[in-house]
């Protein structure tokens, strides 16, 4: 398996103070999206607020305060591309957004136990060997894919 080195840090570049935040994700039921990241992935209710017409919040996984899923809920979002989410090739048709990462300790533990909380897993765990991960799919209710990916030793 090939060893994944990133590139060095730029540390001269105006941006190098730049961070991941969040990523966010739009619904026409902000209080069904929220739920179910709770029930299904113990994620925690950071903060929420009002914006123009639409209700948001911060969501995070059960132990990260680096990381947020921003929800963008009211009025109703305007149509969505229906994307085959029956496998990863098909879905790599369509432009833009595909999907967010969480980073995991054992792909396959972590897929089971989303199994026993009723998840669909969308693509079962493979091995990227150009980055050392090993990766599995799967889908909130509303269809945005979430990648899960385990470090490779």
């Amino acid at each position: 398996m090939a060893d994944f080195v990133p590139p060095a840090h730029n540390s001269l570049s105006p941006f190098a103070d730049m961070r991941g935040h969040h990523v966010a994700v739009r619904t026409c039921d902000l209080e069904a999206l929220k739920r179910w990241y709770v029930e299904k992935l113990d994620f925690r209710v950071v903060a929420e607020w009002d914006y123009a017409r639409a209700k948001l919040a911060f969501i995070a996984p059960p132990t990260d305060d680096h990381f947020y899923i921003e929800i963008l809920g009211g009025d109703e979002p305007g149509p969505q591309d229906v994307r085959p989410y029956t496998d990863l090739g098909s879905s790599l048709a369509y432009a833009g957004y595909h999907h967010f990462c969480l980073n995991v300790a054992n792909v396959g533990a972590t897929v089971e136990e989303l199994r026993t909380r009723g998840v669909k897993i969308v693509v079962e765990p493979f091995v990227v060997e150009a980055i050392s991960r090993r990766v599995a799919f799967f889908a909130d209710p509303f269809g945005n894919l979430i990648e899960l990916a385990e470090l490779l030793a």
